[in-house]
């Protein structure tokens, strides 16, 4: 008999808490992301038995759908964008857990039909009153969503009811507090989870174990040792179908304001106390209130936006950005943008920190690189006519894990060095695929858990930190003079001089 032993490095991974039986209420349940994440998500977490047997999602929506249809839907759903069905029992029961209520969102008569059906179900299905109202709508519909809930007593008990907002949150400063302002007539702060999905990925995660569970890497992650941070979240695809809200958000809005900040805050953040919500979120808050663009007089020494042109991937040619559908031909919304931040504090003065994202890239890549200074004095010869840095890389996607580069002795008598990279992959060493980060922020949306949420003051600074570039870039101005870059490429000129200047280069990867 073949015995099968088991990975060492997967003892410890099975779950130790399964949340109460609920409802989770999705508004905006006709839309991608309920059919493309969330509901693959909870199957998937179904499927291992991470969820309770009563769990019950309610999808909201104008569309006047049935509750077979919306099962129907969120069966392609689970098939096409996740590993699949599995065991048809399985299915059948998490199907028999699927409800959908046709509703809108500013009738009050609709808010009530609603809560008759949850009510209902908890009786049906056992789900004790707990109620997750998730809103994966647009975000112009967030304040009527909330205040309506709060009209109808939907949400009054923090015990068992939450809330889950989509970023983006706000569309700048004011707007930002203002739906905090919103929010709290009706929930409180312990209610709130403001999700951003980045934050449940696996390497982002990871990026706390590396810094505060080791001790080799802290004692290096200050201006001593590091010369600047690059962070990189690009992408291959266009604007696609979603001209009607990115004409209004951007690369800025859309990426670089909530995601990219978030992977800064955890890469610059100082050890926090302890591992609960307010110890990690409340440093998070002091690293982007000690950050700010490096130069807000001129905006151009710290701050690039760029628009993609036509151009070929993958062999294909496509178009241009203004030249997608319903977008406007005249537009000057930056579908790429790069920006370069300072952190006033003692760790980290003097070190620049180097944000890019963009559409239309060559690659869909994710990663983090910590950049180290030069040795002092270089008294071996490299084989490539000039040492490398040692680069801590962090790869968020694809093949999520960590590189280190460093110089090595190349065989032979001689005593040339190459630079030379060690990798972990999270795939081969565990032996399992990570998570996808709507599987972990559900799961700790149920539990009650806000670690990976961002809380509203962490929001609003994010926001200050731009808002310099948001109006400059607001502001009615020649579309001409927007820089562009052809599609498949790095981003445009303009971003690589931003770095040479500095007498550094973007990473390519």
């Amino acid at each position: 008999m073949v015995s099968l032993l088991e990975n060492p490095l997967r003892v410890g991974l099975q779950q130790e808490r399964i949340p109460e039986p609920s409802i989770l209420v999705i508004f905006g349940a006709s839309g991608d992301l309920t059919q493309r994440k969330l509901v693959p998500a909870l199957y998937g977490l179904r499927k291992e038995r991470k969820m309770p047997p009563e769990l019950t999602i309610v999808g909201v929506a104008r569309r006047d759908w049935s509750h077979d249809y919306f099962r129907e839907q969120m069966r392609e759903g689970v098939e096409q964008f996740s590993s699949g069905i599995g065991s048809e029992e399985v299915w059948k029961d998490f199907a028999e857990g699927l409800f959908y209520c046709p509703a809108d969102m500013s009738k009050v008569e609709d808010y009530h039909k609603l809560n008759e059906l949850l009510s209902e179900l908890d009786q049906k299905r056992g789900t004790r009153g707990n109620r997750v109202f998730y809103l994966s709508v647009a975000p112009k519909f967030f304040p009527e969503a909330i205040q309506q809930l709060g009209a109808a007593n939907m949400i009054q008990d923090p015990r068992k009811t939450r809330l889950v907002i989509e970023k983006p949150f706000g569309r700048d400063l004011a707007s930002a507090q203002e739906l905090n302002r919103v929010v709290r007539e009706v929930c409180k702060e312990e209610q709130i989870y403001r999700i951003d999905h980045y934050l449940g990925k696996e390497t982002v995660q990871n990026l706390l174990v590396l810094r505060f569970a080791n001790t080799i890497f802290e004692p290096i992650w200050n201006r001593q040792y590091v010369d600047h941070v690059q962070i990189t979240v690009a992408e291959t695809v266009g604007v696609e179908d979603r001209a009607g809200y990115y004409e209004t958000s951007g690369a800025l809005r859309d990426m670089l304001q909530n995601h990219l900040m978030q992977v800064f805050c955890l890469t610059a953040m100082e050890p926090p106390n302890a591992l609960d919500a307010d110890s990690l979120r409340t440093e998070k808050v002091k690293a982007i209130q000690a950050t700010h663009l490096a130069d807000t007089r001129r905006l151009e020494l710290s701050c690039v936006r760029g628009q993609y042109a036509a151009g070929w991937m993958k062999g294909k040619q496509v178009p241009g950005y203004r030249e997608e559908p319903n977008v406007n031909p005249q537009s000057t919304t930056p579908s790429y943008v790069c920006a370069k931040f300072l952190v006033d504090n003692w760790r980290w003065q003097g070190v620049p920190f180097y944000l890019r994202t963009g559409k239309r890239m060559p690659k869909k890549v994710s990663e983090i690189a910590i950049q180290f200074r030069q040795v002092p004095h270089m008294i071996y010869q490299s084989a490539a006519q000039q040492i490398s840095p040692n680069v801590l890389a962090m790869r968020i996607q694809p093949d999520e894990g960590i590189s280190l580069k460093f110089e090595a002795k190349m065989p032979g008598q001689s005593l040339s060095t190459r630079s030379v990279d060690m990798d972990f992959r999270y795939g081969n060493t565990f032996g399992v695929s990570g998570s996808d980060a709507y599987d972990r922020l559900l799961f700790d949306c149920m539990l009650g858990d806000q670690t990976l949420f961002t809380r509203a003051d962490e929001v609003e600074e994010a926001w200050r930190v731009v808002t310099p570039a948001i109006n400059a870039w607001d502001a009615p101005s020649d579309p001409a003079l927007v820089p562009q870059y052809e599609a498949g490429t790095w981003g445009p000129a303009e971003a690589e001089l931003l770095m040479n200047r500095d007498g550094r280069q973007w990473r390519r990867l």
